[in-house]
């Protein structure tokens, strides 16, 4: 099973984007494969702190109805790194391989930051102001995508704290 923010990134990247019970079930396929067993509550809390962390981020297809048709892909965080024996995982599982569309991911993503950075902001937690400056900066690499308003949001957090 994948340990790392990038390794879950890493089999996410094998697809283009998963549904989170594909994503589940390639973890638990790599863990079989890798001799461990399967935690599912830890597989889903490993997720939730990658989704967290922006390693990966949901993202809803034009055409989804919302629910179980939004996707995992991967986030500006990630730097997606193979874990061992996942290289296979195409060809163990009938997953489709998606394309995403690049720009209502970023869009998505944007909105995001931009809604966590208010809350930063209205909880004055410098903490998380941190994090998510640091993220400001990497989704601007990652996509062509403006966050200098999120910056200039955070700043003054920063600066007083």
């Amino acid at each position: 099973m994948p340990t790392t923010h990038d390794e879950l990134a890493g089999v996410v990247d094998l697809f283009g984007a998963l549904r989170r019970a594909e994503l589940t079930a390639a973890l638990e396929e790599l863990a079989f494969k890798q001799g461990r067993d399967v935690d599912e509550s830890a597989l889903r809390a490993a997720i939730k702190r990658a989704v967290d962390a922006y390693a990966l981020v949901e993202y809803e297809p034009a055409d989804s109805s919302g629910g179980d048709d939004r996707l995992i892909a991967v986030g500006p965080t990630a730097f997606p790194t193979l874990p061992p024996n996942a290289e296979d995982l195409p060809h163990i599982l009938d997953f489709d391989r998606r394309t995403v569309d690049r720009e209502r991911l970023a869009e998505q993503v944007r909105q995001r930051l931009t809604s966590e950075a208010e809350a930063a902001v209205d909880a004055d937690n410098a903490e998380l102001a941190a994090e998510l400056l640091d993220v400001s900066y990497d989704i601007e690499t990652w996509a062509p995508v403006d966050a200098g308003p999120v910056r200039d949001r955070l700043e003054p957090v920063l600066q007083h704290n």
